[in-house]
């Protein structure tokens, strides 16, 4: 006869294990997905489809995924199309590096640009500047208020100090650094080859670090995904290589030394202990998390997920907006196109507030005599450690 004990034992392992079995199940990210899509009412109609029809969707699908080809080798094209431009765009580029760091001084002929927004021989505009005490002594004075500045100071600080996305990552210890910023060049790879681009930066001689360019290179995939074709929507980043600044002694501003005191457990004695973590900064971008390889069934966990996704974001941003249109992001006209992309929605808690006053404001109009009508309510997959070396020049 059986141990009862022993069989209890052996009952609640089984338990255990299918509770394991379970709870793998149901984190399982795709059936969270299909029961999501149920609830939802999503799947639901294909599900009741004859299968017949099922037979045709199928049919349908292979069709897609052909499309989707053809679209493939049309980004191809685009990609090849850019590699053309781009040439036609460097010499561009290299003048405006050049009247930007004061290697050459624009002729008259270059500088020959109907401005609405100057008012050089505006009465009312000189008098403005003289109250703000602009080009004075004062507060109000910037660093190309000078006659005798050279090219355009503080050029590229200014640009990350005005456009949100980039203030958001400088640092105040980082504009030292990148008042050293001297040009933002981005490379596109060969047609024919995988499809990347290079985001180079390049610096003057500085205290700082003894690279003259460091650079970031986007990986793309230009061609449905094999798992999941259907889904393609056109080129993705799919990893990024970082770069290997090397900072000079005691200079470098993404790591901060924190003191810690710590109590020997017997003794009672107490040490101060110095170590070294990561501190937040611009220069952080150089330093990609690591991507984990689906071929060793690695999962990325949320927050590296967030951070890549924000990391390809501002990488494209310097690609097509930052780069193409310095000067205007300088003056800060690309700031307001950029804005009027954006439509105002209407806030619903803020509508209930102001439902809220409106009914304050009747009672307060039925207490006291009326003055005039009612007030109105308020009516947009590469390991840290496998950086590329930085150039140097």
């Amino acid at each position: 006869m059986a141990d009862p004990e022993k069989t209890v034992a052996v009952e609640e392992v089984d338990d255990q294990d299918d509770d394991q079995k379970i709870s793998e199940f149901m984190s399982n990210p795709q059936v969270l997905q299909a029961i999501q899509d149920r609830l939802n009412g999503r799947g639901l109609m294909v599900m009741n489809l004859h299968p017949v029809v099922k037979r045709r969707i199928k049919a349908l699908k292979k069709l897609q995924k052909k499309c989707l080809d053809i679209e493939s080798k049309f980004y191809e094209e685009v990609h090849a199309l850019e590699c053309k431009y781009a040439a036609q765009y460097d010499p561009l580029y290299a003048k405006r590096t050049d009247i930007v760091n004061g290697a050459v001084e624009p002729t008259d002929s270059d500088c020959e640009w109907a401005s609405e927004d100057e008012a050089e021989d505006d009465p009312l505009a000189e008098e403005l500047k003289k109250k703000m005490n602009l080009g004075g002594d004062g507060d109000a004075k910037t660093p190309g208020s000078d006659e005798k500045a050279v090219g355009v100071p503080e050029f590229w600080l200014t640009i990350f100090r005005q456009v949100d996305t980039l203030s958001e990552m400088l640092q105040e210890h980082d504009e030292p650094i990148l008042r050293h910023l001297e040009d933002i060049k981005v490379k596109y790879s060969d047609p024919g080859n995988p499809m990347s681009f290079e985001l180079e930066f390049l610096f003057s001689e500085n205290e700082f670090f003894s690279n003259r360019s460091i650079s970031k290179v986007y990986q793309m995939r230009a061609e449905p995904d094999e798992t999941d074709p259907l889904s393609f929507e056109g080129p993705e980043i799919i990893k990024c290589n970082g770069c290997k600044i090397d900072w000079k002694k005691g200079k470098d501003v993404t790591v901060k030394v924190i003191k810690k005191r710590q109590k020997h457990k017997s003794k009672g004695s107490v040490r101060t202990i110095e170590k070294k973590v990561k501190a937040d900064s611009f220069f952080n971008f150089f330093d990609p998390p690591a991507v984990p390889s689906p071929e060793e069934g690695e999962e990325m966990d949320e927050e590296t997920e967030a951070l890549l996704a924000a990391d390809f974001e501002i990488g494209h941003f310097f690609r097509d907006r930052i780069i193409p249109r310095a000067v205007l992001y300088f003056t800060g006209e690309a700031l307001e196109e950029d804005d009027d992309e954006y439509e105002e929605e209407e806030d619903e808690d803020g509508d209930d507030e102001d439902d809220e006053d409106d009914d304050e404001d009747d009672d307060e109009e039925d207490a006291s005599p009326k003055k005039g009508g009612k007030k109105g309510g308020k009516g947009d997959m590469v390991k840290a450690g496998e950086q590329q070396e930085c150039k140097q020049q």
